[in-house]
């Protein structure tokens, strides 16, 4: 398995995105650079972390042993939600930056919209200087609502590349899907198999399609989400379970199938972690 066999999304503005990465949410920032310096070992090029996730260090070390040209690699981070506010995105990229030590990352993001402050318009105002600087190749936001997603496009005029939401197949999130592709928005989907929940992986349909193509339920619920056009970035810290999360590529999910599955949603009841519209708290 090699990074040729993932395909590259395009993005607005002339980027594009690996559609397969790996994720880092949760892993702690010794375990990030161990489990960091073995994805790109497996084929892995595109590597998602955050400030919050208090690994940037771990993840930059791991990129830097990795001998990889950094060309060849692809670095998402996120701003937080206490660093929001007008005129502050710039110094707190910086600060990402040096913890990565990285000139530049690819892809950055709001973390979440925290309607209760109402920073977000206001941060993804600065975000369009930052990708003119260089110091980032692509802006999006993470966990935006439709609304939220209206107020930064009509108040700004800036078209967010990707939105990184929660979607597996309890919470298939189709309106929001469509409404970002409407308008070239890329859907980035966390926690791609719910966490692991039993609710998903108890069920019958899945396990039949599995067994049906000789894979895994968590590899049907990654091909599902490949065929529907999401990125996904699975996390773990098993180098047995990055090989498997790798291997998408060598079957396809009939149209009955991908139906079949994106029936099991539950709507909002399916969701696994918190909601976009109350999330965050206001600054003190």
């Amino acid at each position: 398995m090699t990074d040729e066999t993932i395909p590259n999304i395009p993005l607005l503005y002339g980027t594009s995105i690996p559609q397969l990465g790996f994720g880092t949410y949760q892993i702690e920032a010794d375990d990030a650079e161990r489990a960091v310096l073995e994805a790109p070992e497996l084929g892995y090029r595109h590597i998602d972390t955050a400030r919050i996730y208090g690994n940037e260090e771990g993840v930059g070390r791991a990129l830097a042993a990795s001998g990889i040209p950094r060309d060849e690699l692809y670095v998402t981070t996120k701003l937080w939600n206490d660093d929001q506010g007008a005129g502050r995105a710039s110094e707190v990229l910086d600060a990402s930056l040096e913890r990565l030590g990285l000139d530049y990352v690819d892809l950055y993001l709001i973390h979440w919209p925290v309607p209760t402050v109402d920073q977000y318009v206001a941060t993804w105002a600065d975000f369009p200087a930052l990708r003119e600087s260089g110091r980032t190749r692509s802006i999006g936001v993470c966990n935006f609502h439709e609304d939220h997603l209206e107020r930064l496009i009509s108040e700004t005029g800036e078209v967010p590349a990707v939105n990184q939401i929660e979607v597996h197949p309890l919470y298939v999130r189709e309106e929001l899907r469509a409404f970002c592709a409407e308008r070239g928005i890329v859907v980035e989907a966390w926690s791609p198999i719910a966490r692991a929940a039993a609710a998903l992986f108890d069920q019958p349909v899945l396990a039949e399609i599995a067994a049906k193509h000789g894979r895994t339920i968590a590899q049907v619920v990654l091909r599902w989400h490949l065929q529907l056009g999401n990125v996904i970035f699975p996390k773990t810290n098993s180098v047995d379970r990055m090989r498997e999360n790798l291997d998408l590529f060598g079957f396809e999910l009939a149209a009955d199938e991908m139906a079949a599955i994106s029936a099991l949603d539950l709507g909002d009841e399916g969701r696994v972690g918190p909601s976009s519209l109350t999330f965050g708290a206001p600054r003190d």
